[in-house]
């Protein structure tokens, strides 16, 4: 055992004995900091991008749009709280001391069947009959601002996260993989809401979802609904 795997197993034991008020006040506390930190990101890459706007003007910061997405960070309190349950549960189990190799392979494995799956959950919310009750909001967003990630229906939300609840209960990832690959997945979202390209042009080639694919989405509804890359968009005719 080393060190890493020590502290990690150490981090653990304590998570493990966090009274319910001590995991509502992280949840929130994480949740709060992440929020924030997408608003920064967004907002730095937006001052010093040097590239053009996608569209003319970013959608505007309204009252109701702040609202929703404080809504979506309690959403996202409560799935947090939620996945607690399934661990303390014995339904998730995560591992604290896998190598770099399979940690690796890991992160790629919840991007490929993450994406897999939020493509099919995309596709679902814009058939018509659930687009006017849970999509239509975010897609009022034709173009975008440092909200426009967390302009959800509290739904959609749960649906994403019970999703990952999901996933997580047939395969026990590492703790570090999850953490990396919910990093990367606000990240790729604050950059897939950007007004300007973000990612070189030659991008597009290699099957990623860079900004431009995103943000060709919000000009066309039924394009591109793919998340981190745009595989399953060619793989099943929906890619502009």
């Amino acid at each position: 055992m080393n060190f890493n795997e020590t502290e990690l197993s150490c981090c653990l034991y304590l998570f493990r004995q966090f009274s319910w008020f001590q995991w509502t006040v992280f949840s929130v506390v994480i949740n709060i900091f992440l929020y924030l930190f997408s608003i920064g990101l967004y907002l730095f890459i937006d001052k010093t991008c040097r590239k053009s706007l996608l569209q003319q003007k970013d959608h505007p910061v309204t009252f109701s749009d702040f609202c929703l997405s404080l809504i979506t960070v309690i959403c996202n309190c409560l799935v947090l709280l939620f996945g607690v349950v399934l661990w303390k549960n014995g339904w998730i189990e995560v591992g604290a001391g896998e190598p770099g190799g399979l940690i690796f392979l890991e992160v790629i494995a919840l991007l490929l069947l993450m994406d897999l799956l939020m493509y099919f959950f995309h596709y679902a919310a814009h058939l018509p009959f659930v687009y006017n009750i849970l999509h239509a909001k975010h897609h009022e967003h034709v173009s975008t601002n440092f909200l426009s990630l967390f302009v959800l229906h509290p739904f959609e939300t749960i649906g994403f996260g019970l999703m990952m609840l999901a996933v997580m209960t047939v395969y026990d990832f590492s703790v570090v993989s999850i953490s990396i690959y919910l990093l990367i997945n606000l990240i790729w979202g604050t950059i897939g809401h950007l007004n300007r390209e973000f990612f070189p042009a030659q991008f597009d080639r290699y099957f990623i979802g860079t900004t431009r694919f995103h943000n060709q989405h919000h000009l066309d509804e039924h394009k591109n609904f793919g998340f981190y890359t745009s595989i399953w968009d060619r793989l099943f005719g929906t890619y502009k």
